[in-house]
């Protein structure tokens, strides 16, 4: 009989393999396939565990599927940065969303927000954004901007929703609304609301980078890192600044 070598048991286990071949290959004498079997079963647990906090953060949403309402979940991101627009998203799923590792954006490195921005958005049933800009911030103030880009991604979507899950505020909307403190982490549709607002926002601060020079806008997100601060001691306040915001307004003439 031939032996299945260990570059094919690795290949099977990367795929679906049986109960009869892992118990199979649990037998095998050899090191390398022992080394192989350790860690697919790591990695097992760690996606298990994966599976059950993903389940738990559905409980909003799973109670709305079973009485037959649509609920949407909205987050904002950038109240904090010196520079650019505050950005909302809302997010629409249904029960077949399998997105396991959709959590808080902010416990993502940017590649995997990227990467499941794209593939939240191939599977939510419908999404949109809200942005508003430094101007508008600046007379209305951060935290009533913020809930005007909700409002503004909530009008967005392509369908009529029954209810809103919010991160910790509570949208201007008669709909009835679910105000969860560290929603992001609590509600997977929340959790891809807060990815995609993430991702859509720094790819316009990527772009007000090239437009406006010198400041780091393309890493920094318009926060008040060391460099964006040199920046605008150097270059002065561009029109994406937030002139309301200390230290800027210390800037102005």
């Amino acid at each position: 009989m031939v032996m299945t070598t260990i570059n094919q048991i690795k290949a099977r286990l990367a795929a679906e393999p049986t109960e009869t071949e892992l118990a199979s290959w649990s037998q095998d004498s050899r090191l390398g396939v022992q080394k192989l079997l350790t860690s697919y079963h790591k990695q097992q647990l760690k996606l298990e565990a994966q599976r059950m906090a993903f389940e738990k953060r559905l409980v909003f949403e799973r109670a709305a599927w079973r009485q037959g309402t649509v609920l949407a979940g909205i987050d904002e991101v950038g109240r904090g940065p010196l520079a650019g627009p505050v950005v909302a998203a809302a997010v629409v799923i249904d029960e077949h969303f399998d997105l396991i590792e959709v959590h808080d954006s902010k416990q993502l490195s940017e590649p995997k927000r990227r990467d499941l921005a794209a593939k939240i958005k191939q599977q939510a049933v419908a999404y949109a954004y809200g942005v508003v800009d430094a101007g508008t911030i600046d007379d209305i103030n951060i935290y009533e901007a913020a809930r005007v880009a909700m409002k503004q991604a909530l009008a967005g979507l392509a369908l009529p929703v029954d209810g809103l899950l919010v991160d910790a505020m509570v949208v201007d909307s008669p709909l009835p609304q679910e105000k969860l403190i560290k929603g992001d982490d609590r509600s997977i549709s929340i959790g891809a609301a807060s990815i995609i607002a993430k991702v859509f926002r720094d790819e316009l601060m990527a772009a007000y980078a090239v437009e406006y020079p010198g400041y780091g806008f393309s890493h920094n997100a318009g926060y008040g890192t060391a460099e964006h601060l040199a920046g605008i001691a150097a270059h002065g306040i561009t029109p994406i600044h937030r002139r309301s915001f200390a230290p800027v307004k210390a800037y102005l003439k």
